[in-house]
């Protein structure tokens, strides 16, 4: 385990929030987009994305380290899905994008949802950062000692 284990696993942590928080801010600007990709030839509204995060290592592994006296390496993300839930029909015959019946396919994203998602990336960045600034405070009296 080295010094700066806990400043990487912060790191690693803050890099995967950050980016959990962009997929959000995309899907929240994108909640009206009925054209979001073309398939087909057909246009496709835009469809949720979601941000895949594990840990670096299995918890079996996590186990073994720490009897050795060694700690976590982080997360990292594995992949941003796609959300395969139905699309929303919304009734608009006046839409360029409706379909015979009158009804528009509106992308699955639910704004209360992706609130919910934008508050708790946000709080587990905030959260990161202060275990960040807490580990660099602890090294920082740790050099201090050795003067």
């Amino acid at each position: 385990m080295t010094i700066f284990n806990t400043l990487n696993t912060a790191a690693s942590a803050l890099t995967a929030q950050r980016l959990r928080m962009d997929v959000v801010s995309s899907n929240i600007a994108n909640a009206e987009t009925a054209r979001g990709k073309l398939v087909d030839g057909e246009w496709q509204p835009y469809q949720r994305k979601m941000v895949e995060v594990k840990e670096k290592n299995s918890f079996s592994s996590m186990l073994s380290r720490a009897g050795n006296g060694m700690a976590g390496s982080g997360v990292e993300v594995t992949k941003i899905s796609e959300d395969e839930s139905p699309f929303k029909l919304v009734y608009d015959p006046a839409h360029p994008d409706a379909d015979d019946q009158g009804y528009v396919r509106m992308p699955n994203v639910d704004p209360l949802k992706e609130m919910t998602d934008l508050i708790s990336s946000t709080r587990s960045y905030e959260a990161n950062v202060t275990v960040f600034n807490a580990s660099k405070s602890m090294l920082l009296k740790a050099l201090e000692i050795g003067k």
